[in-house]
C-alpha cells in the first residue's frame, strides 16, 4: 500500500478523475468521492487497472453528517490524509437575484463553500499526521468578475472559497499544513459537452477570449495541482492559480 494518500471529491468525471489518476500516478492511494456509484466503481477500476490504488465512498459533500462519517471512516482506516482536493462543486443553475429562491441560493452556497469547508473541517485531525501535507480548493474567475448572466451567486459562492483557502492557510500553517486553491478557465469536460453539440458555434468562440487561442485540458488541471502538493511547492500557501490560458485579462 502507498504511504501517501490523497481524497478527491467529486472525482467520478472530468477534471476530479483526471486529478485522482495523476496523483495515482505520482505514487498515492487516491480515494474518490461522488454520488455517482456506478461510475465510481468503474473510475476505480479504470485505476486499478493502471496499477493504482484506488477506492470510492460515496456521500453528498452538502450533507454535513455524511461528509463527517465518511472521511472519519476514510482518515481512521488510513491513519492520516496527505492531501485533500476539495474539487466538487459546480455553477447549480442560472438565476438573477431579483428572481432567486432562498432555495437556489442556500443550494449554490452549499454546493460550492459549505462542502469544502464540512470536508476540510472532517480532514484537518488526519492531515495533521499527513506529510507535507495540502488542501487544493476550487474557486473561478467568477469569483473576481461576479459571474456570467444569472451566475452572480456561484461568483459570490466562488469567492467565498478564495477567501476559505486563506483562512485555512493562516490556521493551519503552525501545523504545517499548506492550502492553495485553482482557479480553472474554460476547460474541456464533460461539463460542457451539451453546448459543444446543440451550439458547436458557440462553443468554438470561447477560445477567442482565451490568449492561448484554445481551451484547457483536464491534464493540464491535474499537472497544476500534482505540483502544488508536492515538496516542490513546500513554500507555496494561500495562493490561488489561475489555469485559464490567459482568460482571466479578457481580450
Amino acid at each position: 500500500m502507498s504511504n501517501k494518500v490523497a481524497l478527491i471529491t467529486g472525482a467520478t468525471g472530468g477534471i476530479g478523475f483526471q486529478v485522482a489518476k495523476r496523483l495515482g500516478e505520482d505514487g498515492y492511494t487516491v480515494v474518490l468521492n461522488g454520488i455517482e456509484d456506478e461510475a465510481g466503481a468503474a473510475r476505480v477500476a479504470q485505476l486499478q487497472e493502471l496499477g493504482i490504488e484506488a477506492e470510492y465512498y460515496s456521500f453528498d459533500v452538502t450533507d454535513e453528517v455524511a461528509v463527517t462519517s465518511n472521511v472519519t471512516k476514510i482518515g481512521e482506516k488510513f491513519g492520516k490524509i496527505d492531501v485533500l482536493v476539495n474539487n466538487a462543486g459546480g455553477l447549480g443553475g442560472r438565476s438573477p437575484m431579483e428572481e432567486m429562491t432562498t432555495e437556489f441560493y442556500r443550494f449554490v452556497m452549499a454546493l460550492n463553500l459549505d462542502s469544502a469547508f464540512f470536508v476540510s473541517r472532517a480532514a484537518i485531525p488526519f492531515l495533521k499526521k499527513g506529510e507535507n501535507a495540502s488542501i487544493i480548493n476550487f474557486t473561478s474567475n467568477a469569483g473576481w468578475n461576479a459571474g456570467g448572466p444569472g451566475a452572480g451567486i456561484y461568483g459570490v459562492s466562488k469567492g467565498a472559497v478564495h477567501t476559505l483557502t486563506r483562512a485555512l492557510a493562516k490556521e493551519l500553517a503552525p501545523a504545517g499544513i499548506r492550502v492553495n486553491a485553482v482557479s480553472p478557465g474554460t476547460i474541456d469536460t464533460p461539463f460542457h459537452a451539451q453546448i459543444k453539440e446543440t451550439k458547436p458555434e458557440v462553443f468554438a468562440s470561447w477560445k477567442d477570449s482565451i490568449l492561448l487561442g484554445r481551451l484547457g485540458q483536464p491534464e493540464e488541471v491535474a499537472s497544476t495541482i500534482s505540483f502544488l502538493v508536492s515538496k516542490d511547492a513546500s513554500f507555496i500557501t494561500a495562493e490561488t492559480v489561475q489555469i485559464g490560458g490567459g482568460q482571466a485579462l479578457g481580450i
